[in-house]
């Protein structure tokens, strides 16, 4: 929902890259706030493919063959990127330096190293990257939050977080999938990370992590599986799964608090009927009613977080999905490669600069980025 009234300012927005994600999830997002945005540019470098998105657009969509030559010549307010992750950092950078705010698909980046160079782009720019994790947008989401955050369910005690999708060999087919390189990793990095990135939003701060991981069944260069126990700074023990090796498809995160277990189940997207809220016996019907689902019901969706970014962008203050709150999803991401690589738990915060998996996710460990498969 914007908080903006009267006659909205419409941001003049780019896109790059005019694939799957960006002619679905994003032009859905720009036409659901036709009154805050105008799409007026395109990059691709398919041009039989930029040709088809912008007749699908309509309007006057400039086609571009490259991200400079867009923004010299059109010098947009905002930027979607929904390119493959080896892109990310460069393109946002570039961006970012020209003025444009950014919202990316997710990975925002390869590494913590690659984040904090985007961190210093926006310092010196002003404007400011989001990333999207269009699951901690929605009604559902943000009712949850406020309840957990607020102590209405009690302390939080036990949680489970599982994203176990399938994929298959057609899937891994395409080149910059499966490759530490151009992909950053494997589920941990590609599919789970929108759970977990729910479920720290939900729980805030992770303290310790205990990993494990394994190529089980895809022929690629990282993980098609890893398996997680999370001990949060409030106390809260965790376990987290992200696979594609699970026929049967689920999304799914439970939270168990003292008074009461919310538990939400879906596959790639969730509305507020999807929330299960269950008090412990002691609680009083009463206090339980006033858990109900908020009346507004608003799916999760980039059309949610594409409205967020407006309200930020209206009001100038950073937006939500970007800065420490975004890199702490991606330190996660890290943090559990590491444990898992090395065997040994790892605390928030401990990677740095001179730590070998703050350069790369998979720490240049011989186990798992052999020379014959990099």
């Amino acid at each position: 929902m914007s908080v903006s009234s009267g006659n909205p300012v419409r941001r003049r927005v780019a896109v790059v890259g005019t694939g799957a994600i960006v002619s679905g999830s994003h032009l859905a997002a720009l036409t659901a706030h036709a009154d805050r945005t105008e799409l007026v540019a395109a990059v691709d470098v398919d041009p039989g493919r930029l040709v088809a998105f912008r007749e699908l657009a309509g309007g006057a969509v400039t086609g571009y063959p490259s991200v400079d030559a867009m923004l010299d010549a059109e010098r947009p307010d905002l930027v979607l990127i929904g390119t493959p992750p080896s892109l990310h950092r460069e393109q946002t950078v570039a961006a970012l330096k020209s003025g444009a705010w950014v919202l990316c698909e997710k990975p925002l980046t390869l590494s913590l190293a690659e984040y904090d160079e985007i961190a210093a782009a926006e310092e010196a720019s002003g404007a400011y990257a989001s990333v999207i994790f269009q699951h901690r947008y929605g009604s559902g989401a943000a009712h949850a939050r406020e309840l957990i955050a607020g102590g209405e369910l009690g302390a939080p005690l036990v949680a489970h977080c599982q994203t176990t999708w399938h994929r298959d060999a057609q899937y891994y087919a395409v080149p910059w999938r499966g490759r530490w390189a151009s992909e950053g990793g494997g589920p941990t990095m590609g599919h789970g990370i929108h759970q977990y990135d729910l479920l720290l939003h939900l729980l805030g701060e992770w303290d310790e992590i205990r990993a494990m991981a394994a190529r089980l069944v895809h022929d690629t260069e990282s993980e098609d599986v890893s398996t997680a126990l999370v001990r949060f700074a409030n106390g809260a023990l965790a376990t987290v799964v992200n696979s594609v090796l699970s026929p049967r498809e689920v999304s799914r995160i439970r939270v168990d608090c003292a008074d009461a277990t919310v538990e939400l189940t879906h596959l790639y997207g969730h509305r507020n009927e999807d929330w299960v809220y269950t008090p412990a016996p002691h609680v009083p019907a009463d206090r339980a009613d006033a858990w109900r689902a908020p009346a507004t019901d608003v799916p999760s969706s980039h059309t949610a977080q594409l409205g967020g970014l407006l309200d930020a962008y209206d009001a100038g203050v950073r937006p939500p999905g970007s800065g420490p709150e975004a890199r702490a999803t991606l330190e996660f991401a890290a943090a559990l490669y590491k444990s898992a690589f090395t065997g040994l738990p790892v605390r928030s915060g401990e990677i740095a600069p001179g730590d070998p998996f703050y350069a790369a996710m998979h720490g240049n460990h011989p186990d798992w980025a052999p020379e014959e498969r990099a």
